[in-house]
């Protein structure tokens, strides 16, 4: 097979997507964007976006991905850090109207009916810029950065992700997720380069992505913790949503910490476990569990090294939790100054600031952002507890800590349960679960989390809630 397209309101074969694509290349040079000209990119998925990025990878912009739904204000102050030339958006993106965006449907217009100049999709002269490609972090544990990456780089981290994931030309990829960060942006990239189908679905809507998945064959899907979550909902009040989904031969999962209680449920209901994932925008993708070996979140891709380390840097043996440490070819350039120049990154070992430990074998287990807290004479780390009490306690916890004058500090557990027991029931089993010193001053149970745009728990709204 090759890269077809299938998006809600378009279907597009290989042919038909490349020529039209070189054509958008086309009405981007007219408009004097070509090779080294930054440009900011600002929609929402779709078959016009695709289009459009492998235009104007094909002309060999400098790209800046901007979340859809980011505020008109930010969006703005970003283009003025990064220098932008040209703002790219689609209709219903929040844009400041000073901005004088070129909307998408525009290229799309001039594009149609002509000849492209050139035969084929390339992406060497994207591939040489350092600064091809430009994300913003998703700022959930502070002020959003900018992430400097080199083309040819990013495009060589997603060959290594294909290869040890085993993604092949007659996979369909069903991506739910956003395509302006990191994972989603791999997964459209990956299906050109392996070219493989991609469906572009309603990412929000785990619904309607999952009826279009089965109408076109969806053979790998990819997705956060919390939409696989409201597929297994959907398809235990919908058995026959199983044998519908029986092309799948991987559930891929990424972005957000994963409960054991939701691998155990696709394993118990399809026959496959989730495969987890470690990775991020400044490092790149990082390791993979897989079919056949889906431990964890796998080993280290070849051609990268993980480590973990005490406080004091000295690699800790397997089973002990520390600091995870990375080292790879393919991170980032480093991070956009405030006056758009380049602040360079150490290409040595990149610390992540993520605590794990690893197996015997080399296996990842991640336990979460290293982030402490005090409370009682007790250094604790809220995201580590969560996993801890998630296992064991058969539920999903977020943590937030709030400033106590006399304990140092307040742990506020928040619980999701969509048959929403009461706070005492889940507090009961929690705190059978933890020893003394961590168990939670308050227990908030909510139906559902609040999501950020990425699709993980939105720290900040629970932040607020806990306040509140």
């Amino acid at each position: 097979m090759s890269f077809n397209l299938f998006a809600a309101d378009d279907v597009k074969t290989p042919t038909e997507f490349e020529q039209h694509t070189l054509s958008v290349a086309d009405a981007l040079r007219d408009r004097g964007i070509g090779y080294g000209t930054r440009v900011m990119l600002k929609a929402g998925n779709s078959a016009a976006y695709v289009s459009t990025l492998f235009a104007l990878m094909h002309v060999g912009a400098s790209t800046v991905l901007v979340d859809h739904q980011e505020k008109a204000d930010q969006t703005s102050r970003i283009a003025r850090q990064a220098g932008v030339k040209a703002v790219l958006v689609d209709d219903d993106a929040p844009v400041a109207a000073d901005e004088s965006p070129i909307y998408l449907y525009e290229l799309l217009v001039a594009a149609a009916g002509r000849t492209p100049a050139d035969d084929k999709l390339s992406f060497d002269l994207w591939s040489r810029l350092n600064d091809g490609l430009i994300m913003w972090s998703s700022g959930s544990t502070g002020q959003p950065k900018g992430v400097v990456k080199n083309g040819g780089n990013f495009l060589r981290n997603l060959v290594r992700n294909a290869e040890t994931v085993g993604h092949r030309s007659d996979d369909v990829l069903l991506p739910l997720l956003p395509f302006s960060h990191q994972y989603g942006l791999s997964m459209v990239l990956i299906a050109w380069l392996v070219q493989c189908s991609l469906v572009i679905a309603p990412y929000r809507r785990a619904d309607r992505a999952l009826q279009m998945g089965i109408q076109c064959g969806a053979t790998v899907l990819d997705a956060t913790p919390a939409s696989y979550r409201s597929i297994l909902n959907i398809v235990r009040k919908r058995p026959g949503l199983r044998d519908d989904l029986r092309k799948v031969r991987m559930f891929c999962v990424g972005a957000a910490p994963m409960d054991q209680s939701l691998s155990d449920g696709y394993q118990e209901t399809f026959g496959l476990p989730l495969l987890d994932s470690y990775g991020s925008t400044e490092v790149g993708n990082v390791s993979f569990a897989t079919l056949d070996d889906p431990v964890g979140c796998g080993k280290a891709m070849d051609g990268l090294e993980m480590r973990v380390v005490d406080e004091n840097d000295n690699p800790l043996p397997p089973g002990e939790l520390g600091e995870i440490l990375v080292r790879s070819p393919d991170m980032m350039e480093g991070y956009l100054d405030e006056d758009g120049s380049l602040i360079p990154a150490d290409r040595g070992w990149y610390r992540t600031n993520d605590l794990g430990h690893l197996t015997e074998k080399g296996n990842l287990f991640v336990a979460g952002r290293k982030y402490a807290v005090h409370r009682g004479g007790f250094t604790l780390y809220p995201e580590v507890i969560e996993r801890k009490a998630s296992v064991a306690a058969g539920c999903s916890v977020r943590i937030v800590a709030l400033p106590d004058d006399r304990m140092g500090s307040q742990l506020v557990f928040f619980v999701e349960d969509d048959r929403e027991r009461e706070g005492s029931y889940w507090r009961e089993r929690l705190a059978g679960a933890l020893p003394a010193y961590e168990h939670p001053n308050r227990v908030q149970v909510l139906a559902n989390f609040p999501l950020n745009r990425n699709g993980k728990p939105d720290k900040k709204e629970l932040e607020r809630i806990a306040s509140a």
